[in-house]
């Protein structure tokens, strides 16, 4: 696997390839290290798994031949006749407890973020469904992408929010591919000093469709005056509650079935008032416990944070940054067996 720490001209590079929603743009600047990066591997819930990079978010997204042509209605997908519910990817409407979900987790075009990007979705899914297979326990196992929709910044970008939607031209793909091949897509947002709930708006058009949930990563969610790589950002309850509510509102809307709905976390002051994290219908909400490091580093930030009476736990694993890497054996023993596993 690639390493995912790389210098800045090369993260560059990499971003560029990725394409953006501005054509006239000139690459977008690096985004330095996380800054929990340096000081080494995740001491108890304070590590930062490797990070990414950036652009402008609120530029108006440019037509793109890969789109619907029915707003709100993207190719390929459709609501159900007379109410009835359309089906996850491999049947039915709930994803948990029928489903165990296996994920890698990166950005297209570029494995530096992850380890989805170091290939075409065609070239990954077989390694995804390989490293998948083994979580399966008592479950069926769902593969899925998460794919990081905009990336956090080194720069402010036109609009000043330091994060960049990659192109809509790249998402698409990734949807498509998993439609034709039952696997789930989770769109990651990392929107620097803006708002997720506008982020996620501008990608209605995937969230319509059955088998496209939802992250939010709050590390890279800045307060005022702070840059992405430099601080571990937050999110209030009340900015979550926000958008679960909006999505909550088109699995209604539409006829879905239950989508992923997943928050990032490996501080607990990444969620300041996480107690006041709201249930939605339609939504399997998910914790999802990052941090890189040694086992015992990685159950200390586990034990702490995790809070099984209120989410759906997940769980993510680093190919390069863990040192002894826990395998499916070891996951599938833990208390509150994760639901969500996640390769970086």
């Amino acid at each position: 696997m690639l390493v995912r720490r790389v210098l800045p001209a090369l993260l560059v590079a990499a971003l560029a390839a990725c394409g953006t929603n501005d054509a006239g743009s000139s690459a977008a600047p690096a985004q330095p290290p996380s800054a929990s990066s340096s000081a080494g591997p995740a001491t108890s819930g304070s590590a930062a798994p490797s990070g990414p990079a950036a652009a402008p978010s609120g530029s108006a997204v440019p037509s793109d031949p890969a789109a619907s042509a029915v707003p709100g209605q993207p190719a390929g997908s459709s609501s159900t006749a007379g109410g009835a519910t359309q089906q996850l990817p491999l049947g039915g409407t709930k994803i948990f407890p029928d489903y165990r979900v296996v994920a890698y987790y990166g950005t297209a075009g570029t494995g530096t973020l992850g380890v989805l990007g170091e290939g075409s979705p065609d070239a990954m899914l077989p390694k995804l469904r390989a490293a998948a297979k083994p979580f399966a326990g008592d479950r069926k196992v769902q593969a899925a992408y998460e794919l990081i929709a905009s990336v956090a910044q080194a720069g402010p970008g036109k609009d000043g929010d330091y994060s960049q939607m990659i192109a809509m031209s790249k998402i698409q793909q990734y949807v498509d591919q998993a439609r034709r091949n039952k696997v789930m897509v989770i769109l990651d947002l990392q929107p620097g000093r803006g708002d997720f709930l506008p982020q996620a708006k501008q990608l209605e058009r995937f969230l319509v469709q059955p088998h496209v949930g939802l992250a939010l990563d709050p590390e890279w969610r800045m307060p005022a005056g702070k840059v992405p790589g430099k601080t571990i950002g937050k999110v209030s309850a009340a900015e979550v509650n926000r958008v679960s509510a909006y999505v909550s509102g088109l699995v209604a809307q539409h006829q879905l079935p239950e989508k992923l709905f997943v928050v990032h976390q490996f501080r607990s002051s990444m969620l300041p008032d996480v107690g006041k994290i709201q249930k939605r219908p339609g939504l399997a909400l998910v914790q999802h416990v990052d941090g890189f490091g040694t086992r015992s580093e990685k159950d200390a930030t586990w034990n702490r944070l995790r809070r099984p009476q209120q989410f759906h736990l997940g769980y993510k694993l680093f190919y390069d940054e863990d040192i002894k890497r826990y395998g499916a054996r070891d996951l599938l023993k833990f208390t509150n067996v994760p639901e969500l596993v996640t390769f970086q």
